[in-house]
């Protein structure tokens, strides 16, 4: 698949040069936050891994310790997050969202409606090497009903794969049964299909559903469910139809009205900058009025902006 990130690797690398680089920028009075910046948001993740290794070699400390003693508030945590691999970054977002009290789901919702099973699997073998623990356990034991239970299915990433021809009109019409033509809702249907479904079936599903129905299967689960479950369905919903269009929707209610949910703002513009920002771009431009590099612009400051819009790599004005 062609990378439709807006972060690619350097080309004229060199991770001994880039280390000189970072620790001029941190040592003495002041910290040039500007070069950090410039420089992280120009490699990609293995390559700034590379950098860690040889700041390690020629400096004898962690890189990621020293950002951490020079930069501050959510600059920071933005730039911790592009020095942390993909997958444990995922998964600690993950143990972050359910450690303590409460959980946050809108973590859960997120990663686990967006990812694919073969990145879900890396998650959990991850999350069980960093912390000793089973992911699907700890999001058993803080979560319940049926936002657990689709959780789960999630978690055994094991969707089907393809279009299964024959089933679709049956799926549209188990849809249309458990929801709109009953009185109460039977939630486990919309489960177990929107769980174990491929995105390309999912999506032909829908197209009859929408025959059968009158309108869109966003607006039934709407309609029919309400809380995290209602949350997670539409997600898995969206991602069917489209992750790069899910991700500009979330990315936009992160910073539309007042104050701006930047933890969610930093965990998709750090996840997705080599994946498919390039895409997100696009679709944020079609479904919005502005371009996502004008709304970061209006909604952030400083050195965090700085950040940010380089990952965003470009207006789409």
């Amino acid at each position: 698949m062609a990378n439709r990130g807006s972060v690619k690797p350097s080309g004229n690398f060199n991770s001994s040069a880039d280390a000189e680089v970072l620790h001029k920028a941190m040592k003495g009075l002041g910290t040039d936050e500007d070069a950090i910046l410039q420089l992280l948001t120009a490699r990609s993740n293995v390559q700034r891994q590379e950098i860690k290794a040889a700041y390690k070699t020629l400096f004898g400390k962690d890189l990621v310790d020293n950002l951490k003693s020079e930069l501050g508030g959510k600059f920071e945590t933005l730039i911790v997050g592009l020095m942390t691999p993909p997958i444990m970054y995922d998964a600690k977002s993950l143990h972050d969202a359910i450690k303590g009290a409460g959980t946050d789901e809108k973590v859960l919702v997120e990663i686990l409606a967006s990812r694919t099973p073969e990145v879900v699997n890396a998650i959990k073998a991850a999350y069980k090497k960093e912390y000793d623990h089973d992911l699907e356990e700890d999001v058993s034991g803080d979560t319940s009903g049926h936002f657990k239970r689709l959780l789960v299915i999630l978690l055994q990433a094991n969707r089907q794969t393809g279009i299964h021809q024959e089933s679709i009109e049956a799926d549209a019409q188990v849809l249309f049964k458990a929801g709109e033509e009953k009185f109460g809702t039977d939630e486990q249907t919309f489960v177990t299909i929107l769980g174990n479904r491929s995105a390309e079936h999912l999506r032909k599903v829908f197209d009859v559903y929408m025959k059968m129905a009158g309108y869109e299967m966003e607006e039934s689960i709407k309609r029919e469910t309400s809380g995290s479950l209602e949350d997670l369905l539409l997600a898995v919903v969206k991602c069917a139809r489209s992750v790069p269009a899910y991700f500009a929707e979330t990315l936009y209610y992160a910073m539309k009205g007042a104050g701006t949910d930047d933890n969610t703002l930093i965990r998709v513009m750090v996840s997705r900058s080599e994946v498919d920002m390039l895409d997100i771009r696009a679709a944020f431009r079609r479904l919005f009025s502005c371009s996502l590099h004008s709304m970061i612009k209006g909604d952030t400051g400083g050195d965090y902006r700085k950040a940010l819009l380089l990952l965003c790599g470009g207006d789409d004005a």
